[in-house]
């Protein structure tokens, strides 16, 4: 019965921390996201006095640097959740495999003790009966 009380309380600090992990995660993604939405956002346009003194090839120069960052930034972005979507599920199956592996313990343990008992009642009813045997031996 203690398994099976321990367990219980193993699976609530489970819960507890999985819980946890899960806002941890939550508080880095948007931290990504938002260290990354300015690179997002469209370039404003400049004030209309320095408009004239910028050389359109430059301003042109700066729209495709600034248009591959953010195509860049974007599948760097995807990429990381996709990765954080594959080690939440493999950390879902690892705390499956963890119960699962609990579960055959705490079955083996108790397979184990129904042995030993049985074990016990068997070496007593040997020697009950051995006495038994010597005691007709000895009429």
């Amino acid at each position: 019965m203690n398994p099976i009380r321990s367990e219980k309380i193993e699976s609530i600090d489970e819960d507890q921390n999985s819980a946890a992990v899960s806002e941890v995660e939550d508080g880095i993604r948007d931290f990504v996201r938002n260290d990354i939405a300015y690179l997002r956002r469209p370039v404003p346009n400049m004030v209309a006095s320095t408009d004239a003194a910028v050389d359109p090839a430059a301003e042109a120069t700066v729209n495709n640097v600034n248009s591959l960052i953010q195509r860049v930034a974007g599948s760097s972005l995807a990429e990381i959740e996709n990765l954080i979507s594959e080690l939440e599920s493999l950390r879902d199956i690892l705390h499956a495999e963890g119960q699962r592996v609990q579960r055959e313990i705490s079955g083996y343990a108790q397979l184990s003790q129904a042995a030993m008992k049985s074990t016990r009642m068997i070496a007593d009813n040997v020697a009950q009966w051995k006495r038994t045997a010597d005691g007709l031996r000895h009429s």
